[in-house]
């Protein structure tokens, strides 16, 4: 069985849950890193009526460098913010009102960690996708590693779009398709059938 490191991410985009959702690989995720700057670890892309949107964690400036304790800064209430802009930007979704209750879950989930934060997240998700993928978390970081690294192939700079099929978007009118979007876009306009569109990817 493939065994494959990846970073945690917020919202992971399409492309990160291709890798997450593979079968036959084993998961784990990275806790050591140095916390890298300008990464999906803290934030997640949606398409908001202006575009794409890029929604970021504040992180608490404690000092702290390794990815386990890096700690979320409550004083921008972030997370009243994000859920707003979600709703701003998929209310008139095909999807939204199935899935809103439990999305919603995610912002209310009172956790300063970002690692315990991420992976509350990945598990609502894991549930609304109707997955239950396994992973476990490294005890130490290691520079190069046995698993396959994936620890910097999602970089949120790049604008690798992974060749994904379009699908409809709300405001794909105005913009067009926006590709590798978090995985929040994808739920709210196909639905039950992102599951289908995520696993027929493969990427690495």
């Amino acid at each position: 069985m493939k065994k494959i490191l990846l970073p945690i991410f917020y919202l992971p985009q399409i492309a990160w849950f291709t890798v997450f959702l593979e079968d036959e690989t084993e998961i784990i995720f990275e806790q050591y890193e140095s916390f890298p700057k300008q990464t999906y670890r803290n934030r997640a892309n949606i398409y908001g009526a202006n575009g794409q949107l890029s929604l970021i964690i504040p992180i608490r400036h404690n000092g702290q460098r390794e990815m386990h304790a890096i700690e979320t800064s409550d004083g921008e209430n972030w997370r009243a913010l994000h859920w707003k802009s979600i709703k701003t930007a998929y209310q008139s979704s095909p999807y939204f009102e199935f899935y809103e209750d439990r999305l919603k879950e995610i912002f209310e989930y009172q956790e300063s960690s970002l690692v315990k934060f991420n992976l509350n997240a990945l598990q609502i998700l894991q549930n609304i996708l109707k997955t239950e993928k396994a992973y476990s978390l490294n005890n130490e970081y290691i520079r190069e590693p046995q698993e396959k690294n994936l620890r910097e192939k999602f970089c949120a700079k790049s604008k690798d779009d992974y060749g994904f099929e379009p699908y409809y978007q709300v405001f794909s009118d105005r913009y067009g398709f926006l590709p590798n979007l978090s995985v929040l876009d994808l739920l709210c306009n196909k639905g039950p059938e992102s599951l289908t569109y995520i696993k027929n990817k493969k990427l690495y």
